[in-house]
């Protein structure tokens, strides 16, 4: 998808909570199937709290997609004015992780991506006062037992660094903190002794183990494991809570401001940044209904996908507003959520907002109740921020089959031209491709999250209006052809 005194383990065992649960992504945002809970695990956890996107001023979320079966993934993580550390880090894991996925997946000589995706989403835990948390989710299925794997970021806006999951938790207070883990880790059903003794056995390791940590709305601290770390892989994921009078004697001073901005956020962050760039939010407003015949006149609809994304969206209505041409926004729920005033700009200027998923997952792989998770949450984001809900939906990759489609009541819109945008980040080779490929009532597959994209809108615009191209929606196409 631009880091107190030992108490002595048995006083602690009536204190603590434990969760262990069975999960690869049970809100379905993470575009898998859920597993199972297992026999005698404790119910589900509670979300933890939501936190509103479009109030972090200067937002703009990094995405990076393909659209293609053969080499399927989708990235994202957040970029924040002041928290560039954290930032920077983020970056070197997910560009990591992508560019493993396509050495394996997209690159190799037998072709065929058939089971095989990557899907990096984020999740916002908290981002208030002078702290930031950011959760990202991947989705590895390029290899033989990969699969959901969490990770949190923590920026302290105080000290101007970033810091790792174990920053939460005081130095002096660590060796307390370990043993009350494994004490509850201890026994359960499908916890490994020696993966156990192994996570816990020097700090490398439990760095990486201790990755990702998350405040309860009450103040307790949420530890989760991933599949395979703690116990056999089948067993799935491992949490463990520790209530707030147990964990907040341990917290570093950070941790305690994070605890605190979770428990009561405040209605700003204030990272300490030296500009935070106003954003631009194009003002065209549409002079009334679309009435250009498509049985008389030569139309063709232009389609872009996973937005909405700053600045580039913003830039790209402007160059359609000047060629009074209309088109069709296929957006990406969690960018909705961050940039809903683009949202309601394109449906102001006349355009058409369709539904892209949540995250973008290949939603073939997902269960029914998935599948309406990731449509239903992105329609009504849609509709929050437009007031309409949507009528059509893209498939991520173009996968759909029947299951999917029983899904929704969305009808779903695949293409007749694919730029390969994604692949090939040349404006003038993306402007030929549709310039040369078009006919009369195609519908072409573009990318607004890329500025090369984007950048290739006004010569596609000019040349096809000269050549006597009316650009429509995808509804207005069908609904005159």
């Amino acid at each position: 998808m631009r880091t107190h005194t030992l108490v002595p383990s048995l006083l602690l065992l009536g204190a603590l909570s434990f969760t262990a649960a069975c999960s690869s992504g049970s809100d379905g945002s993470s575009g898998t199937a859920s597993g199972a809970a297992r026999p005698g695990a404790a119910p589900t956890p509670s979300p933890l709290r939501s936190v509103d996107p479009s109030k972090i001023k200067g937002l703009e979320i990094v995405s990076d997609s393909s659209e293609q079966s053969s080499c399927p993934f989708a990235t994202s993580y957040p970029d924040v004015p002041g928290a560039e550390a954290m930032t920077a880090a983020m970056k070197k894991d997910v560009d990591e992780r992508l560019a493993g996925f396509r050495s394996v997946v997209c690159e190799e000589e037998s072709g065929g991506a058939e089971g095989r995706e990557l899907n990096i989403s984020h999740q916002f835990l908290v981002a208030s006062g002078d702290v930031l948390g950011v959760r990202l989710s991947t989705q590895d299925h390029s290899g033989p037992g990969s699969g959901l794997s969490t990770r949190t970021y923590w920026y302290d806006g105080e000290a101007g660094a970033y810091r790792t999951a174990l920053g939460l938790v005081a130095g002096d207070s660590r060796d307390a903190f370990f043993a009350a883990l494994k004490d509850q880790l201890k026994g359960r059903e499908g916890v490994d002794a020696a993966a156990l003794d192994n996570t816990f056995s020097d700090p490398a390791s439990r760095t990486a183990a201790l990755d990702d940590m998350a405040f309860t709305p009450h103040g307790g601290l949420r530890v989760t494991f991933d599949r395979g770390e703690v116990g056999v892989p089948a067993a799935g994921t491992y949490m463990v809570t520790f209530p707030e009078e147990t964990i907040t004697p341990w917290l570093s001073a950070f941790g305690q401001r994070v605890q605190r901005q979770t428990m009561t956020p405040g209605s700003s962050l204030d990272l300490g940044a030296g500009h935070i760039p106003t954003p631009v939010t194009p003002t065209h407003t549409a002079s009334g209904d679309d009435d250009t015949d498509c049985k008389k006149v030569t139309c063709i609809a232009l389609t872009f996908d996973d937005g909405p994304a700053a600045p580039e969206t913003a830039t790209l209505l402007t160059s359609l507003a000047r060629y009074d041409a209309r088109a069709t926004f296929f957006t990406v729920g969690q960018n909705v959520a961050a940039h809903p005033e683009l949202v309601r700009a394109e449906a102001r200027a006349g355009h058409e907002v369709g539904n892209h998923s949540w995250n973008h997952p290949d939603l073939t792989r997902l269960t029914p109740e998935q599948v309406a998770s990731q449509l239903g949450r992105t329609s009504a984001a849609i509709k929050a921020a437009t007031g309409k809900a949507p009528t059509l939906f893209r498939p991520p990759y173009g996968a759909v089959n029947a299951r999917v489609k029983a899904a929704t009541t969305l009808s779903p819109v695949l293409w007749d031209v694919d730029t390969e945008d994604w692949k090939y980040r040349d404006a003038d080779k993306v402007a030929r491709t549709v310039i040369d490929k078009a006919q009369r009532n195609d519908v072409v597959l573009m990318h607004d999250i890329h500025p090369t994209s984007v950048a290739a809108v006004p010569q596609i615009l000019r040349t096809l209006t000269a050549r006597g191209y009316h650009f429509v929606t995808v509804s207005h196409l069908r609904a005159t052809l």
